[in-house]
């Protein structure tokens, strides 16, 4: 199995814990399921990414998810990689329709109203069930909650130019 750096990394979750005496761990995932981040078998932990780490096994359990690293056969191993943070390869992420976006693309993303006024930067989102909800700052750091409901508040959105269109008003 090849573990190797290709790449820009996403946070996909972090090491939240200890499962058992044989070096498993718990994970906090982002990904949706949430049982979906052992699909990928590469992980970079730490903030500085400073751990390749190759997947040897891992599965759901009960409401959060286990997972077995390879060289990590012990609690005391498993023990110092507690609230590291886990990315993996860009690359890695399945391709999205036309028009879809993960999160970590839209964050960073300035968001103009339809009248082309600077509503503020992207630097957050929030799941609510309904719909995702974009986090908002804006120049003087208050922070705006804005629905992403696509074609009906979130007009266009361009990953490249760094920009997103809303039909929303903010009263500042």
């Amino acid at each position: 199995m090849a573990c190797l750096n290709s790449g820009a990394k996403v946070l996909l979750g972090h090491i939240s814990g200890l499962f058992g005496i044989k070096g498993w761990v718990r994970v906090y995932s982002h990904t949706r399921p949430r049982e979906q981040i052992v699909n990928y078998k590469t992980w970079y932990l730490g903030d500085s990414l400073e751990r390749v780490i190759c997947l040897q096994d891992g599965r759901a359990h009960k409401q959060s998810v286990i997972a077995k690293l390879a060289g990590i056969d012990d609690r005391q191993a498993a023990a110092g990689l507690v609230n590291y943070k886990i990315r993996v390869d860009e690359s890695a992420l399945a391709l999205l329709p036309e028009g879809e976006f993960y999160w970590h693309q839209l964050i960073g993303l300035q968001v103009f109203d339809t009248q082309q006024k600077l509503l503020g930067t992207v630097t957050g989102m929030l799941e609510t069930g309904a719909n995702d909800v974009l986090i908002v700052r804006a120049a003087d750091n208050t922070e705006h909650l804005i629905p992403y409901l696509k074609d009906r508040v979130v007009q266009a959105v361009d990953v490249e130019k760094k920009c997103l269109l809303v039909d929303w008003r903010i009263d500042f």
